[in-house]
């Protein structure tokens, strides 16, 4: 499996965000199969929080290339609050096994312009 890569992300408060990442077999240096895999991905104020902050929408959009893609609306980013947080993507392949792939800090920047 991957190792957990790790990037930091920054979210513009109000804004649709996307994100793509390429994830590659460590052992092969070539890109992971993740054919039939499920991606999921959450950020929390801490790792240790209870609540969610944003529940990412996931996708594969390449599984041959291991490329996967985490979102957010504009609506959601609209009611997060300025300020930094956590957040992880895990894959859990055709047998069941739950590997992290990628973890991070997110900053999520305040607007000015909004909807009120």
């Amino acid at each position: 499996m991957a190792a957990v890569y790790v990037s930091n992300l920054v979210i513009n408060q109000g804004s649709t965000f996307t994100q793509k990442f390429e994830l590659e077999n460590v052992s092969s240096n070539s890109a992971l199969q993740i054919s039939g895999f499920k991606v999921t991905s959450k950020m929390r104020k801490h790792f240790s929080s209870i609540g969610t902050a944003a529940t990412f929408t996931c996708s594969i959009t390449d599984a041959n290339a291991g490329i996967i893609q985490v979102g957010l609306t504009s609506a959601i980013t609209g009611q997060l609050n300025p300020g930094r947080y956590q957040y992880d993507v895990l894959l859990k392949d055709t047998a069941g096994e739950v590997t992290r792939v990628v973890e991070g800090s997110v900053l999520v920047r305040g607007a000015c312009t909004r909807e009120d």
